[in-house]
C-alpha cells in the first residue's frame, strides 16, 4: 500500500504535468487553431437550416457528411462548448504560472553588471541629495519610482508605462468574455430557418412565435457581362406578420439585409423559391402518398407501392429547347416548369424536365403533373443573448493586443554605491519584450541623466 509521501509525491506529479501541458504556449495556440477552424466552418455552413436545404445547397455527399458530423448546429455542440472550456483552463494556467510573474514581477535587487541594458554613473553631493536629485530626475522623465530595502542596501525601482503590462491579462480577459457569450448562446440561444407560402402560417418551434407571409415579391434586374445576361436578385421582400406567444402581433416589411427584430429575436429575409403540387394518377386515378400542399426543393413522395419516390429537384422559370441544358438563363416562369428526379430508395435513377401543367408518363400507368407554382419566402431567425457579451469581448480583447503590442513598459533598478560626496549610481533596465527594443530609449535615458548631473555640478 501506497504511503502518504509516496500518495502526496504522485499528486505533485500529476500536478506538474498538467501545469506543464496546459501552461505549453504551444498547446494553447493549438488550441485557439482548432476552435477558429470550427469556428469557421460555422460560418461557411449555414447553421439550423432543415436538411433539406443542405442537400440543395451541397452534393449529396457533402450534405450527408455536414449532417452526420453534425456541422449543421457546430456551435451547440458537445465538442465546440468543450473545447472552450479547454480554452479558458489553459488561459487560466497561462495567467496565473507565465503572464503574471512574466509581466508583473515583484520588486527584487538585481546584478546590475549582468544585465544587458547597464551602466554607472559617477555623481557627487551628499546621499540624500543625490537620491533626491535622481527621484527628481526620474519623476520629471514620466517614470513612477518606488524604494525598498534589501537586506540594508536602498533599492530604487522606476517604471513606465507599468500599466501595460497588464495587456494580456486583459487580452485573456476579453476572450473569457467572448467565451461567456458563446456559452451563453449555447444555454438560452437558438437559430433555424422556415419556408413559408404565400399566405401560410408558420410556427417558430423554439419560443411560438407565429409566422405569417401575407405576399412575398422580388425584383430581378437582367445585366449585361462578358458572359452574357445575367440575372440577379437585387431585392426580395416579405410581408410579415409575427405574433408572439403572448398574442402581441407586429407586422413589417422584412427585406433582404434588413433584418427585422421582435422581443430579442432576429428574423432575416434570407432566400425564396417556388414551391409546386402535383398531381400523380395511375389509370387515370389519383394516387394516394403525394401531399395536398405544394412541395418545396429536396422533398418527394412515392410513386404508390413500387418503392420508388419522385423528387421537386428544381424550379425551372423559362424552358429553353435552345439551351444545352434546357434550362434558360431568366428565373422568371415566363415557361416555367420543374426538374424532377427519379429515385429508386436513395439512388437516383435520372431527371427530367417537366412543363408545368403538362403531365409525362412515368410507365406502369403512372402519369406526373406539376399543376401549379406558389412563392415561398425563406426566412431565418436566430436569438442570441450572448451577443451583447461576445461585443463586449471582442472589445477588451482588441484594446488587450493593443496594450500589448503598442506600449512598451521598462523597469529600472537603480543602486547608489560610495560615500561622503562620491557616489556611483548603478542603472539597469529590463522589459518584458526583451533588450533590443529599449536600447536606444536607454541609451538616452543615460545620457540625459549624465547631463543633468554634469549641469548640477556646474
Amino acid at each position: 500500500m501506497a504511503t502518504a509521501a509516496e500518495r502526496l509525491s504522485t499528486v505533485q506529479a500529476l500536478y506538474a504535468e498538467f501545469i506543464d501541458t496546459f501552461g505549453n504556449v504551444l498547446f494553447a495556440v493549438s488550441l485557439l487553431a482548432i476552435w477558429g477552424v470550427m469556428t469557421l466552418i460555422g460560418v461557411v455552413i449555414d447553421q439550423g437550416k432543415n436538411p433539406s436545404a443542405y442537400f440543395n445547397e451541397y452534393p449529396a455527399q457533402v450534405a450527408r457528411a455536414v449532417l452526420r458530423l453534425g456541422l449543421d448546429h457546430i456551435y451547440h455542440s458537445y465538442e465546440y462548448v468543450g473545447l472552450i472550456g479547454l480554452i479558458l483552463v489553459s488561459l487560466t494556467v497561462c495567467t496565473f504560472k507565465r503572464v503574471i510573474p512574466a509581466r508583473l514581477p515583484p520588486l527584487h535587487p538585481v546584478l546590475v553588471d549582468k544585465i544587458p541594458l547597464h551602466a554607472f554613473i559617477e555623481v557627487n553631493g551628499s546621499e540624500p541629495a543625490v537620491r533626491a536629485r535622481l527621484e527628481g530626475f526620474f519623476v520629471k522623465a514620466g517614470w513612477h519610482v518606488r524604494h525598498k530595502i534589501f537586506n540594508g542596501v536602498e533599492w530604487t525601482f522606476a517604471d513606465k508605462h507599468n500599466w501595460a503590462r497588464r495587456g494580456v491579462l486583459v487580452a485573456h480577459l476579453g476572450f473569457a468574455i467572448i467565451a461567456a457569450g458563446t456559452t451563453l448562446y449555447w444555454l438560452k440561444g437558438y437559430s433555424g430557418a422556415v419556408a413559408i407560402l404565400s399566405g401560410q402560417t408558420v410556427q417558430v418551434p423554439q419560443n411560438g412565435d407565429m409566422l405569417t407571409v401575407h405576399s412575398f415579391n422580388y425584383t430581378i434586374k437582367p445585366t449585361q457581362t462578358r458572359g452574357g445576361l445575367v440575372y440577379q436578385p437585387v431585392d426580395y421582400v416579405s410581408d410579415l406578420t409575427v405574433t408572439g406567444a403572448s398574442g402581441a402581433a407586429t407586422r413589417n416589411l422584412l427585406r433582404v439585409n434588413h433584418p427585422l427584430e421582435f422581443d430579442g429575436i432576429a428574423y432575416y429575409q434570407a432566400s425564396y423559391g417556388y414551391g409546386v403540387s402535383f398531381r400523380l394518377t395511375q389509370a387515370g386515378h389519383p394516387v394516394a402518398g403525394v401531399p395536398a400542399t405544394p412541395l418545396f426543393e429536396g422533398d418527394a413522395f412515392p410513386v404508390g407501392p413500387t418503392g420508388r419516390s419522385i423528387q421537386y429537384s428544381q424550379f425551372v422559370g423559362t424552358i429553353d429547347p435552345r439551351a444545352p441544358s434546357g434550362i434558360g438563363a431568366d428565373p422568371r416562369p415566363f415557361n416555367p416548369g420543374v426538374v424532377v428526379t427519379v429515385l429508386d430508395g436513395e439512388q437516383p435513377l435520372g431527371q427530367e424536365i417537366i412543363p408545368l401543367g403538362r403531365a409525362v408518363d412515368l410507365g406502369g400507368g403512372y402519369r406526373l403533373e406539376p399543376v401549379s407554382y406558389r412563392l415561398y419566402s425563406g426566412i431565418e431567425y436566430r436569438h442570441d443573448p450572448g451577443i451583447p457579451l461576445v461585443g463586449l469581448g471582442a472589445l477588451v480583447l482588441v484594446a488587450g493586443v493593443c496594450i500589448a503590442f503598442y506600449f512598451l513598459p521598462a523597469r529600472l533598478f537603480v543602486r547608489l554605491e560610495g560615500e561622503g560626496d562620491r557616489w556611483t549610481v548603478g542603472l539597469a533596465a529590463q522589459t518584458p519584450k526583451g533588450y533590443t527594443m529599449f536600447e536606444e530609449q536607454f541609451a538616452a535615458l543615460v545620457a540625459s541623466l549624465q547631463r543633468s548631473e554634469e549641469a548640477t555640478v556646474s
